[in-house]
């Protein structure tokens, strides 16, 4: 077992099951608040800057959430009517892939009842949806379209819900921070319990000197090779921090995210990097998410600094449901939060109430800590006195802004 291919075996594994210890983690905070698995749960409010529990919320939706272990027989998915109302429910393995998307774009406005089965189970009848891991993450998202419309959101959101049988608890997730030896051991039962797919073979390969796919035993390297295990760690956490949900091609300042996006293969660095920095981001077709890059370093903006983002008439996002822009202030590890701000206002779109438009038809939107001005403060989105990342949200896009032929303009300071 050389040293060099040691290294190199856990940066890559490190990369390839950060997305297992991420749903892991978010499945045990969800446990912690009393919700058991195979029942689903709903937050009844826009996330705010309290919600932290997972990277880079939106305010545009209400969240339903449920961690499903089909290991014990199938679980019923019950989407109710939802009408012209944009509504997904994302079914994501333990590996964060979407593997199916149900609502608006794929099964309609009429709702109906599912089937969920594992991958080795047995099925039967239509509307069956087979998972390729026992773990799945299904997170529902219903959109309210303003304050007075949330009680309809509400009821809307209370007509779904998932029906399946008592799973055992599963063991105490462990943090991304921990420890080579925690860390692999976790993982190593994570795959266990879910099987990776057989096109991750070569990969697997690859990484087979750290005992993964056995009984993780972390007393068996010595210590020169755990010393090359921690520097694979390291190199892997240095470069997860990269990364993102969006790209690193911009075009006119804005980055757009990987065709494979929500639904990865065999792009692991990049399934890591989602993981960390916008876990569960649904895939281009059913909601493209790009980033502005700032004038600071990490690509964020400074809030003490004042920008405008200026659409032209007859160009804002073409979608067939909604737009926003999103402001996050950012943490050192690469993760995006909301902050706190005298508007309660964390993003500002097509539904915003009072959104201002120029005589010519165009937008202004202002950004910045400070207010732009009586007279534009209907079209301000507020920041924090420090860095911020702002990210655009376009739900159904259309084929001109998947396409490419579409693309946002940038993002200027204002003098």
């Amino acid at each position: 077992m050389s040293g060099p291919d040691l290294k190199t075996a856990a940066m890559k594994a490190w990369l390839y099951g950060l997305p297992l210890i991420e749903i892991a983690a978010t499945r045990a905070r969800g446990l912690s608040f009393g919700q058991s698995l195979n029942t689903i749960g709903h937050v009844r409010s826009l996330a705010t800057p309290k919600h932290r529990a997972v990277t880079t919320p939106n305010n545009d939706t209400l969240y339903s959430s449920a961690q499903l272990d089909l290991s014990q027989g199938p679980v019923t998915l019950s989407l109710p009517a939802t009408g012209e109302r944009y509504f997904s429910l994302a079914l994501m393995d333990a590996y964060s892939n979407n593997f199916a998307i149900l609502g608006t774009r794929t099964t309609g406005p009429n709702g109906g009842t599912f089937t969920l089965v594992g991958p080795n189970a047995a099925a039967e009848g239509r509307h069956v949806v087979r998972a390729p891991t026992n773990h799945v993450w299904a997170l529902a998202r219903i959109v309210v379209y303003s304050a007075a419309d949330l009680e309809a959101a509400q009821q809307v959101q209370s007509g779904l819900s998932i029906q399946g049988p008592a799973a055992p608890t599963p063991p105490p997730a462990v943090k991304r921070s921990a420890p080579w030896q925690e860390y692999f051991a976790a993982l190593s039962a994570l795959m266990a319990a879910n099987p990776p797919p057989v096109t991750d073979r070569a990969l697997l390969d690859e990484i087979a000197p750290l005992g993964l796919e056995e009984e993780f035993d972390a007393e068996r390297f010595s210590a020169e090779q755990a010393a090359e295990i921690e520097a694979g760690l390291a190199e892997a956490r240095l470069a997860v921090r990269r990364g993102g949900v969006t790209g690193d091609h911009f075009v006119d300042g804005w980055s757009y995210p990987s065709a494979t996006l929500g639904d990865f293969g065999q792009n692991y660095h990049y399934r890591a990097a989602v993981a960390l920095g916008g876990l569960a981001a649904l895939p281009p077709v059913e909601a493209l998410y790009m980033r502005a890059r700032g004038d600071q370093p990490r690509g964020l903006y400074d809030g003490l600094k004042a920008y405008r983002l200026h659409f032209p008439a007859g160009r804002l996002p073409p979608v067939e449901s909604f737009w926003s822009l999103s402001l996050y202030e950012a943490t050192e590890e690469g993760q995006f939060f909301f902050a706190d701000n005298p508007l309660d206002r964390y993003a500002i779109g097509d539904r915003t109430e009072g959104l201002t438009y120029n005589e010519d038809g165009s937008l202004d939107i202002w950004i910045g800590a400070a207010s732009p001005g009586e007279d534009r403060a209907s079209n301000w989105l507020p920041a924090p006195a420090g860095p911020f990342a702002l990210f655009m949200r376009t739900y159904l896009p259309k084929a001109a802004l998947l396409d490419g032929v579409y693309r946002l303009p940038p993002v200027e300071a204002v003098d």
